[in-house]
């Protein structure tokens, strides 16, 4: 199998996978990274949503050959020096979790959201994450720790 080498979260990473390989197998199963959930397996719930060359993605879908040297962030990456990245302590202040499964994806989409949209209305707010399905139906929660990210960004 060839070697592949990664930048996963800031670290410098080597796998001997085979290339068509899911990154979301690679980062879970490979590396130890389990913040990325497999949800659908398929690029459809975003359980998985990660950020790659600073892209959102669902690695679910993604192969390995495809990443190259292009940066892989999950939800593990965010924090720095211990301190949660604004939108994670959003997260926590609104009390967003409920069976937290979805979490990581929709905090790494809502990072993205964010970076592109610094104060985004309902209505984008709603639009950038209807892909990221969440069961438990805490999407008002999430909404409000998106604004509050936002004001505190």
């Amino acid at each position: 199998m060839p070697i592949y080498t990664l930048e996963v979260n800031g670290q410098t990473r080597t796998v001997d996978a085979p290339g068509d390989l899911p990154l979301l197998y690679v980062l879970r199963d490979l590396l130890g990274v389990t913040g990325p959930k497999y949800g659908c397996g398929v690029g459809v719930c975003g359980a998985c949503t990660s950020h790659v060359g600073g892209q959102a993605v669902r690695p679910c879908i993604v192969p390995l050959h495809s990443v190259g040297a292009q940066p892989v962030k999950t939800i593990e990456g965010l924090a720095t020096g211990g301190v949660l990245h604004p939108v994670q302590q959003a997260w926590v202040d609104e009390d967003v979790a409920q069976c937290g499964f979805c979490q990581p994806g929709q905090i790494m989409a809502a990072v993205k959201l964010l970076e592109q949209n610094p104060n985004p209305n309902d209505a984008e707010i709603d639009a950038a994450m209807s892909d990221n399905v969440c069961r438990c139906g805490t999407y008002v929660r999430i909404r409000a720790a998106i604004k509050r990210a936002a004001a505190n960004l």
